[in-house]
């Protein structure tokens, strides 16, 4: 079972250990309207950020670059979290993000459990832990479990991955 720290303590999670290499779970989350945002589809090249609640100042920065990042960038960035998507409708207006999608997981919490981010105990049980994947046609092509949930992904490693995967001709990063 893999695992995070929330505040230096331990939380389980359940659910699969996706891979880099491994196929990358197709679902459908809710969007901000209540319309469905396929996650994981063919032909496509996504950034999927896992993260607790936009309501948080770390997720709320964390959202606001990746919306500054998917501006310039071109590529699909979907932040996803258990917010209910009035919620994450309300953070965007708010906070003026406008370039990427906003999922919730609140449902059936699949993709908590398909990409293996629902923390199984702890303060935050039953929401998600922060992780970033990109996606490349199915594929999972990065991925970063945040060891410290009240921490940042790092964002130059995951900059570091697009300019290393640029050389491909065509990869979508773009």
């Amino acid at each position: 079972m893999n695992s995070v720290l929330f505040k230096g303590n331990k939380v389980n999670l359940k659910g699969n250990n996706i891979q880099v290499g491994d196929m990358a779970p197709n679902i459908t989350l809710k969007a901000k309207d209540l319309s469905g945002v396929e996650i994981a589809p063919k032909g496509k090249t996504q950034i999927i950020i896992s993260v607790p609640s936009l309501d948080t100042p770390v997720c709320a920065t964390e959202a606001r670059e990746f919306n500054k990042k998917a501006a310039a960038s071109g590529v699909e960035v979907i932040v996803v979290s258990m917010d209910l998507p009035f919620a994450m409708g309300r953070f965007c207006s708010t906070e003026g993000i406008d370039n990427l999608t906003v999922a919730s997981d609140f449902v059936s919490k699949e993709f908590g459990e398909k990409y293996g981010v629902l923390m199984a105990d702890g303060p935050l049980e039953g929401i998600l832990a922060r992780a970033v994947f990109v996606l490349k046609d199915g594929v999972v092509a990065y991925k970063e479990l945040v060891n410290e949930v009240t921490e940042l992904p790092n964002m130059q490693a995951l900059e570091n991955f697009f300019s290393q995967s640029c050389g491909c001709g065509g990869c979508g990063c773009h």
